[in-house]
């Protein structure tokens, strides 16, 4: 029997990555972190199509997207984001790169570039993809669709305590502002905005752990 193809979609810090992560381990299937993905090419501009003035030159980075190679390789059962080979699951977290991916994930050659790549790898089912557009562009057919909210508060202190392990320090209302404003790109944005399919089952994690939302996740899979 086909293993089910799950969809995730929510706001950063919902825990979208974390929790897919077991639930994929618990199902026995894959786990794809798309987020990972757009930051990853969001830090080959950083390194490589900078205006000037810092800014990314997004015409530049059209232009080089055919040097870019993204793999995931399984590492002790985690899927680690290589970039041309190299091992980038840590830069692509930094506070640099949270604050310019939601400019590069708007843009249409970015989406186009990674959006054939992601359908192929659920084409064999077997899969949990989480990020913003999942459920309704990248596998609007997924066998089962959730949407991930919490407060700004909740979502601010799960980030800023995420980075703190890290070992990035950040300004609590400098990650508050980030959040907020990547809200606001990623949900006005003309190209695939971030926003809960018609289908899709909403849960509000504010108050709940991240062990009771997977356990909810997983009452509706087995339940359906």
């Amino acid at each position: 029997m086909k293993k089910p193809v799950i969809a995730i979609d929510g706001y950063s810090s919902t825990g979208k990555s974390s929790i897919s992560k077991v639930i994929a381990s618990k199902l026995g299937i894959i786990h794809l972190d798309t987020g990972a993905l757009y930051r990853g090419i969001t830090w080959f501009a950083l390194q490589n199509c900078l205006n000037e003035d810092g800014s990314i030159n997004l015409q530049n980075l059209f232009s080089s997207l055919d040097q870019i190679e993204l793999e995931f390789r399984n590492q002790d059962s985690e899927l680690i984001l290589y970039l041309n080979h190299i091992d980038i699951s840590k830069q692509i977290r930094t506070t640099e790169v949270s604050d310019n991916v939601s400019i590069v994930a708007k843009q249409k050659e970015v989406r186009d570039f990674l959006l054939q790549s992601q359908r192929s790898l659920a084409e064999k089912g077997g899969i949990i993809m989480d990020g913003r557009d999942i459920g309704t562009v990248v596998l609007p057919n997924a066998d089962y669709k959730f949407f991930l909210t919490a407060s700004i508060d909740e979502r601010t202190n799960r980030r800023y305590f995420e980075l703190a392990g890290m070992g990035i320090h950040a300004e609590r209302e400098q990650v508050k502002k980030n959040l907020i404003d990547r809200d606001k790109i990623d949900s006005e944005r003309e190209i695939a905005p971030l926003k809960q399919a018609e289908d899709a089952i909403v849960i509000d994690n504010t108050s709940l752990t991240k062990e009771q939302t997977i356990d909810l996740i997983l009452s509706y899979i087995k339940k359906i």
